[in-house]
């Protein structure tokens, strides 16, 4: 993890690099309903409903890149 600063010259809204990777994996996890509250008991149970949700989503992603790929072939 990096520390992302900016420079002092820069004013208004500025982009911060790979910032949004980060966000955009959290909103991603936050569409499992399981996630959103914290019901579980044990962390290990957790992180592993963590887990699953990001399986999940990457298995998905990777199965609709696999169809792009399949029909441009």
């Amino acid at each position: 993890m990096h520390v992302v600063r900016t420079l002092k010259a820069k004013r208004g809204f500025v982009l911060l690099p790979r910032r949004r990777v980060v966000e955009r994996s959290f909103a991603w996890a936050a569409r499992f309903r399981r996630l959103a509250r914290d019901y579980e008991r044990l962390p290990q149970t957790l992180a592993g409903l963590h887990f699953v949700a990001f399986v999940t989503l990457m298995l998905a992603k990777a199965a609709a890149a696999f169809d792009v790929v399949r029909n441009t072939v």
